[in-house]
């Protein structure tokens, strides 16, 4: 048989919220999804997606780093040489 939890639902600011007991084994600050089906409610965690660093924070802080224009990044066309295995001699 499935354990029982009692939990209580209580006013937080302008919304009701729904205090879950420890004993479920959740970690602070996990996401869930939240379903209602036929008037019974499911919740399951949601995986988050790995964090990106973000370094706009720190831009400026470093001296010598500079950003590449588009414009910067465009190579000379060149005419290309294979060696012995070129076709055109």
């Amino acid at each position: 048989m499935a354990e029982e939890y009692r939990a209580k639902v209580f006013k937080s600011g302008n919304s009701v919220a729904l205090r879950l007991p420890k004993g479920l084994g959740l970690k602070e600050g996990t996401e869930v999804l939240l379903r209602e089906e036929h008037g019974e409610y499911r919740f399951e965690p949601i995986d988050k997606p790995k964090r990106k660093i973000d370094l706009t924070g720190i831009w400026g802080a470093i001296p010598d780093l500079k950003l590449i224009a588009p414009e910067d990044r465009l190579f000379e066309e060149r005419e290309l040489n294979w060696g012995p295995f070129d076709e055109r001699d």
